[in-house]
């Protein structure tokens, strides 16, 4: 699937930040207690803008990640109604923006806006380019009984179950056993 740069860029940090809840990490525990840990989740990110380091602002941007948790399994009408209500509530204006080595995008917030609503705005707009190219069915979770980690598929053939090699290869182990318990 093709979607704009900004858009792939925008849903793949989504996933990034949602995937550091604990039902979706290697650890099993959230990944995104400390603001030590939202710095270097935002260096790694290249995400740029106003940062102001403390705990109210991991606190709103940890609240972003669960309801952009929840906006991602949602069905097409009902994540749209979301995407309208999260730039509704930042009083949105789309406008397009060259900086830090990125071409022309969409921001709808100002740089210095707060980071949990520039995150809800950024990813609201690239749901927004999902759901206006019926691309819905490409947001998942993972198929893996135990995790609840998000899957983009941006896949030629939309084929894409799990959130990474580490779940589908203990899926299929899981099968291959029960397999040959059924075969011996």
């Amino acid at each position: 699937m093709h979607f704009a740069p900004d858009t792939v860029d925008a849903l793949e940090f989504a996933v990034t930040l949602c995937d550091t809840d604990p039902g979706a990490t290697r650890s099993g525990e959230d990944e995104l207690v400390t603001t030590e840990q939202l710095a270097a989740l935002l260096t790694a990110s290249r995400y740029s803008g106003r940062v102001d380091g403390d705990d109210a602002e991991l606190r709103d941007v940890r609240a972003t990640r669960e309801r952009l948790r929840l906006t991602w399994a949602l069905d097409r009408d009902a994540a749209a109604l979301e995407v309208n209500a999260m730039l509704a509530e930042a009083r949105a204006l789309p406008y397009l923006m060259r900086h830090d080595g990125f071409d022309w995008h969409l921001h709808a917030t100002a740089q210095d806006a707060p980071l949990g609503e520039r995150i809800r705005v950024e990813v609201a707009l690239a749901l927004a380019d999902v759901i206006r190219s019926d691309q819905t069915e490409r947001l998942r979770v993972c198929a893996a009984d135990d995790c609840t980690g998000l899957v983009l598929d941006l896949s030629r053939n939309g084929s894409k179950r799990f959130c990474g090699v580490r779940c589908g290869n203990r899926v299929n182990m899981i099968a291959f056993r029960a397999r040959q318990e059924q075969a011996g």
